[in-house]
């Protein structure tokens, strides 16, 4: 495999990673993809070559409130929060999204934060209620305070493209080859997470100086669906936001799968099925 001189940038949302590409500061990006679809409307020409993580989107909450587990249905959960506020990362990214779908018919307000890190502070000062984001920030909440999950990844949004590889549109002509091995190398490193979890972990502890491996360990076992694929249930699911974006507002044309993806990389690269249902190892360690 070729080496290849790559900086990389760490982004506090997804709309800000948009802004990145928009200025030519980002040639490539993992990002939940309700954000590349509203720049795509824009004009901005990106194209998500593969998929990365399903069902990355967590709801958290003081262990006062009752869990998805405990009451049986989502609507249930989320009428415990009628009149109260739910924090989740920027406008336009994928928790917010779905977060706002999902209570459009009920009393709850959402409120946005450019950065997701402001979550917990504001749970801790009781400013919100609840938060919604990654897998992380559910795991950052837990160290923190006495919380569960109150709706697990699987509930609020099956499926859902919590991250894609996404690249500058010119990148594909212009860069084939690349292209093919970072999706070489991306698929060995989902592997990684799958069935080596903790090697995975310590790699990432090292690169990101996060708290401990264990943070690492626990945040792959809140979702644990890790795949380059894309197969037809991501991109079916990825539609589905195309009319929920146009209700809040976000976008007001169509979009065709075409308009999003380009599969021919990822079809050379990865022609097995997908991954995301079998997650190895990360459940048992």
């Amino acid at each position: 495999m070729n080496e290849y001189d790559l900086k990389w940038s760490l982004y506090p949302t997804g709309p800000a990673m948009m802004d990145a590409f928009e200025s030519g500061e980002t040639d490539i990006g993992f990002i939940g993809l309700p954000p590349v679809m509203i720049r795509l409307e824009n004009g901005l020409n990106l194209k998500c070559v593969a998929g990365g993580h399903i069902e990355g989107t967590v709801m958290v909450a003081p262990s006062s409130y009752k869990t998805f587990d405990e009451l049986g249905s989502v609507k249930t959960v989320l009428e415990q929060f009628e009149g109260e506020i739910i924090g989740t990362p920027s406008r336009g990214c994928i928790h917010d999204v779905i977060i706002s779908e999902i209570t459009k018919n009920l009393d709850i307000t959402i409120k946005n934060y450019n950065w997701a890190d402001f979550i917990p502070d504001a749970m801790e000062e009781g400013e919100i209620a609840a938060g919604v984001g990654t897998p992380s920030l559910a795991t950052v909440i837990s160290n923190r305070l006495d919380s569960n999950i109150v709706i697990p990844p699987y509930k609020l949004w099956p499926y859902n493209p919590s991250y894609g590889i996404v690249v500058r549109e010119d990148l594909i002509d212009e860069s084939p080859e690349f292209i093919t091995q970072f999706l070489k190398a991306h698929e060995k490193a989902c592997n990684l997470i799958r069935f080596q979890p903790r090697n995975a972990a310590e790699i990432a502890f090292k690169e990101l100086e996060v708290v401990n491996i264990e943070f690492v360990l626990n945040t792959y076992k809140i979702s644990p669906k890790y795949c380059a694929s894309l197969p037809e249930a991501y991109i079916n699911s990825t539609l589905k936001f195309i009319p929920v974006l146009q209700n809040l507002g976000y976008m007001q044309g169509n979009l065709k799968e075409e308009d999003i993806f380009e599969l021919k990389f990822i079809e050379k690269t990865h022609p097995e099925p997908a991954h995301y249902d079998s997650p190895g190892s990360i459940i048992l360690n």
